[in-house]
């Protein structure tokens, strides 16, 4: 029996008159997740995408997996090919393709959508024949039309009949690539790649910024930010991650600036260092993964001396949830138990006892401007390492 995968548009079927680019990118995504298990034909009609494989022996519970994780889509099926697009088959293949499941359910209900209207059966003709079919193949079923333990799917379409049980849910959100391009400041911690994952979704590639001071941090810290950049990249697409030299820097903020802006400092130099790599890769936007209050420099007032050190826009995902929220996503992207690991990164070298919560934006000026930074920035951007991340299916 032939299967196909039917996937179901999300938000990008109100684009109007933009919605072409956007079901191309889609498209584009899916080809590329799906490359390596294989040819399939995809196509678009009716806000639906239908993913034919071409070759023999195709992994399609892999390629379901992978397809789930795919920006756009709201929801997909594996779905069975009936013979011939007539009423016949429909009632062959329902029973046939579903038995596992109809087997081991007490209550089913048929739905039907007749999208081809040259099919000469109207939906309801379509549910109660198939509901027939059933019951006379599983005398054990009885039709429950309000919660069924199975749904049985009809869907007439232009090139064929399908037939498939309840749709699991998609990633939602936007197809990457459709919304620009954005540097993500990443760490070893929680938080920034829940705030990559978000943002991806809503349609940005991403490229990856982390700032490493050996040998404050070890090798295995980077070697973790790796591993969590590919988790990501499940969603958001192969990326390039710059690793910034930081030591240099780190070592003369806590020589030459107050204890108690340094991380505001540091910040602020981390924002501005972001910044040029994002020039440089043709990107319109920094994302952090800060949340309002969680420490010092996530305060109003710390964040008000950061922003003002870039002059890109800052997305900040993740501003108004707490550290539960955020952690029930990193679970779900399955980044939540690498980012527990027990190797630090640079946010936690030379953290000062008391640092300064409300700081006023003119001394914090001051205190980097003394300090004179920019001979130790253009030296870190010029060795830079770009390691080039790929999802780790």
């Amino acid at each position: 029996m032939k299967e196909i995968l039917l996937l179901k548009d999300g938000e990008i079927v109100l684009k109007g008159l933009n919605r072409r680019q956007f079901e191309d990118a889609l498209k584009k995504n899916i080809r590329l997740v799906l490359s390596p298990l294989g040819r399939f034909e995809i196509t678009s009609a009716q806000s639906t995408i239908s993913v034919k494989p071409l070759d023999e022996g195709v992994d399609l519970d892999e390629a379901c997996e992978r397809v789930g994780r795919v920006f756009g889509i709201v929801a997909y099926s594996r779905a069975a090919v009936c013979e011939e697009k007539t009423l016949e088959s429909v009632l062959e293949t329902a029973p046939e393709y579903l038995a596992k499941k109809l087997r081991a359910a007490k209550t089913f209900k048929v739905e039907a959508k007749r999208s081809d209207k040259r099919f000469p059966y109207k939906s309801p003709d379509i549910c109660r024949e198939t509901g027939g079919a059933i019951l006379s193949r599983f005398p054990h079923l009885r039709v429950d039309v309000h919660d069924p333990d199975v749904t049985v799917y009809v869907e007439i379409r232009d090139r064929a009949a399908y037939i498939h049980a309840d749709a699991e849910r998609g990633a939602g959100g936007i197809p990457v690539g459709t919304g620009g391009k954005a540097v993500v400041l990443i760490s070893g911690g929680i938080d920034s790649p829940v705030a990559a994952y978000m943002m991806a979704k809503r349609g940005l590639k991403l490229t990856a910024v982390h700032f490493a001071s050996p040998p404050y941090t070890s090798q295995r810290a980077e070697e973790k930010v790796v591993k969590l950049l590919q988790r990501v990249s499940r969603y958001s697409g192969a990326m390039r991650m710059y690793t910034v030299p930081f030591t240099k820097i780190q070592e003369k903020l806590r020589d030459d600036c107050p204890e108690e802006l340094f991380t505001i400092i540091m910040r602020r130099l981390m924002m501005q260092i972001s910044e040029r790599i994002a020039r440089d890769n043709d990107c319109s936007a920094l994302i952090t993964g800060e949340s309002l209050g969680q420490v010092a420099s996530q305060t109003i007032g710390a964040l008000n001396c950061t922003d003002e050190a870039a002059e890109m826009v800052v997305f900040r995902p993740l501003i108004g949830m707490d550290k539960q929220e955020i952690i029930d996503i990193s679970y779900k992207i399955d980044t939540y138990e690498t980012s527990i690991e027990p190797y630090e990164d640079c946010c936690t070298v030379f953290t000062p006892k008391h640092p300064r919560t409300k700081p006023q934006l003119r001394f914090v000026k001051l205190a980097q401007e003394q300090a004179c930074f920019e001979p130790l920035i253009e030296e870190a951007l010029q060795n830079l390492k770009i390691t080039q991340i790929r999802p780790d299916y």
